[in-house]
C-alpha cells in the first residue's frame, strides 16, 4: 500500500510540475520525446489506471489469506436483565465489557480466486503493454512535428533566396532601363515579383512558426517567439534505402508491437474470467475460528467481582467452524454471468484479430507511402537539376536582354518551385522510412 500510495504521490506531483518548467530551446528531437512524455495527459492518465490494476492484483492475492478482526466493546444495562455471572434475571444496572477475535478462510472455492489473481497479473501486464503504445504513439507524433519545423525552415530559406534572387534581376534591370537598353515594363514587372516574393516569405515564416507552435502543444509547454530546436543533419543515403518488404516488416512487428501484445493478453484475461464465472457452479468451502470473552462489575450475592484480568480468562470461549456454500439455484446469475464472459471471450478474440489486421493495413500503407515517397524524392532531384541549369541560362539570356523579364520569371518561378517539393519529397521520404524503421523495432532517431 505505501508503495501504491508513493506512486501516485510522484504521478500527481509530476503532474503540476511539469507546467511548472520553463523549457527554453533549442531543444533537440531526444529532449523533446522526453519533455512530451513527461507532460502528456493521456499517458498520465494510463500511468495512473496502472497504478488502480496494482491494487486490484494486491486485493486478489490478499483473497488467499486468511481474514483477521478484533474488537471489543463496553456498557452499561439498566431494568431486567440476565447477569452473566449468576445467569440469574435481575433488576440493576450492569456494567460489561465484551473482547472477541475472528479469522475466516476459504478453503476451496472453484479455482476462482486463483484465476483472479491470474487475470489481475494479466491485466497488469496489459496495462503495461497499453502505456508502451501510448508512448510510441507520443514519440512518432513529436518525430513528425519536428520534422515539419526542420522542412519549414528549409522553405523559408528557399523562399529568401528567390526573393533575393528577384530583387539582384530588379536592380540590374533598372540600370538597363535608366540605360535605355530594356523597356519600363520589365522593370515593373520584376517590382511586382518582389512584393510576390516578399509575400511568400512572409507566408513560410508563418508556417514555420505554426509548425512551432504544433511542437510546442504536443509538447505542453508555454510557446514564445524564442522557441527553436536544434536541426539536423538529414540526409538521404545508402542506409535509408527501404531493405525490407511489407509481409517481412509485419511478421517482425507482430511480435513486438505492444498494441498487439495488449490484445493477446486481454484475451487471456477474458478466458480467465469465463474459468472465473465456471467456478461460481462449484460448492464453496471456508473454515472459521472465533475467541471471546468478557468482565462484568456485578458478581453473586456476598461476593466482590473478580479482576478484569482473571475475568477475561477465565470467561474465554473458542470455536471453530467449517462453512460450506452449495450453489442449487442462483436464479440464473450464474448462468448470465459465464454468458456475459463468454461474449467478453469472443470480443477480446475479435479485437485481437483487429489489432492484427489494422497493423497490417498500417504496415502496407506505410510501406507504400514510403516507395512512393523514393519515388517522388528522385524525380524531384532530376527536375532540379533540369531546371536549375534552364534556370541558369534564362537569366544569362534575360542579363543580355534576349528574354524578357516574364520569361525570366517564369523560369525562376520553375526553379524555386522545384526547390520546394525537392524539399517535400526529402523530409517525407525520411519520415516514412523512420516509421518503417519503428515497425521493425530500430530506435528511432534523426542523425
Amino acid at each position: 500500500m505505501k508503495k501504491l500510495l508513493l506512486g501516485f504521490a510522484l504521478s500527481v506531483g509530476s503532474f503540476f510540475c511539469a507546467y511548472s518548467q520553463d523549457f527554453s530551446g533549442p531543444l533537440d528531437l531526444e529532449t523533446a520525446v522526453k519533455i512530451a512524455l513527461e507532460n502528456n495527459l493521456s499517458l498520465k492518465r494510463s500511468e495512473l489506471n496502472q497504478l488502480s490494476n496494482e491494487a486490484t492484483l494486491l486485493q486478489s492475492q490478499g483473497s488467499r489469506l486468511p481474514s483477521f478482526s478484533t474488537g471489543a466493546s463496553s456498557g452499561f444495562r439498566w431494568g431486567r436483565s440476565i447477569n452473566p455471572v449468576t445467569n440469574l434475571f435481575e433488576t440493576q444496572r450492569i456494567g460489561n465489557i465484551n473482547v472477541s477475535a475472528n479469522s475466516n478462510a476459504t478453503l476451496f472455492a472453484g479455482q476462482r480466486i486463483t484465476n483472479t489473481v491470474n487475470q489481475a497479473k494479466i491485466d497488469l501486464e496489459t496495462g503495461t503493454y497499453n502505456i508502451e503504445a501510448t508512448r510510441n504513439t507520443i514519440t512518432l507524433n513529436v518525430i513528425n512535428l519536428y520534422i515539419n519545423i526542420v522542412f519549414n525552415r528549409e522553405q523559408a530559406k528557399i523562399a529568401e533566396r528567390q526573393l533575393e534572387t528577384t530583387k539582384e534581376q530588379l536592380e540590374r534591370t533598372k540600370r538597363l532601363v535608366q540605360a535605355g537598353s530594356l523597356p519600363l515594363a520589365d522593370q515593373l514587372d520584376l517590382e511586382a515579383q518582389v512584393a510576390t516574393n516578399e509575400l511568400e516569405v512572409i507566408n513560410a515564416y508563418q508556417a514555420l512558426n505554426l509548425s512551432k507552435l504544433d511542437l510546442a502543444q504536443a509538447l505542453q509547454i508555454p510557446y514564445s517567439e524564442g522557441f527553436e530546436i536544434v536541426e539536423p543533419k538529414l540526409e538521404i543515403n545508402e542506409d535509408l534505402i527501404i531493405s525490407e518488404d511489407a509481409a517481412s516488416i509485419f511478421a517482425t512487428a507482430i511480435d513486438n508491437m505492444p498494441e498487439i501484445k495488449a490484445a493477446k493478453t486481454s484475451l487471456e484475461s477474458a478466458r480467465l474470467g469465463v474459468k472465473i464465472a465456471r467456478g461460481q457452479y462449484y460448492p464453496t468451502l471456508g473454515v472459521g475460528a472465533n475467541l471471546f470473552s468478557n468482565y462484568v462489575d456485578r458478581a453473586a450475592p456476598g461476593f466482590e467481582p473478580d479482576p478484569l484480568s482473571r475475568q477475561i480468562r477465565n470467561n474465554l470461549s473458542q470455536s471453530v467452524n467449517i462453512q460450506l456454500s452449495i450453489p442449487v439455484f442462483s436464479q440464473f446469475t450464474n448462468k448470465a454471468n459465464l454468458q456475459r464472459a463468454r461474449v467478453q471471450e469472443r470480443l477480446a478474440e475479435v479485437s485481437k484479430q483487429e489489432a492484427e489486421n489494422q497493423l497490417r493495413q498500417d504496415i502496407e500503407t506505410a510501406y507504400n507511402n514510403a516507395l512512393a515517397a523514393e519515388q517522388s524524392y528522385q524525380a524531384s532531384l532530376s527536375r532540379v537539376k533540369s531546371l536549375e541549369e534552364t534556370f541558369r541560362i534564362a537569366q544569362q539570356r534575360f542579363d543580355l536582354g534576349a528574354i524578357n523579364s516574364v520569361d525570366f520569371q517564369v523560369s525562376q518561378a520553375n526553379f524555386f518551385n522545384a526547390q520546394a517539393d525537392l524539399i517535400n519529397a526529402k523530409y517525407t521520404y525520411i519520415f516514412r522510412v523512420k516509421v518503417l524503421d519503428f515497425y521493425l523495432g530500430n530506435p528511432i532517431n534523426l542523425n
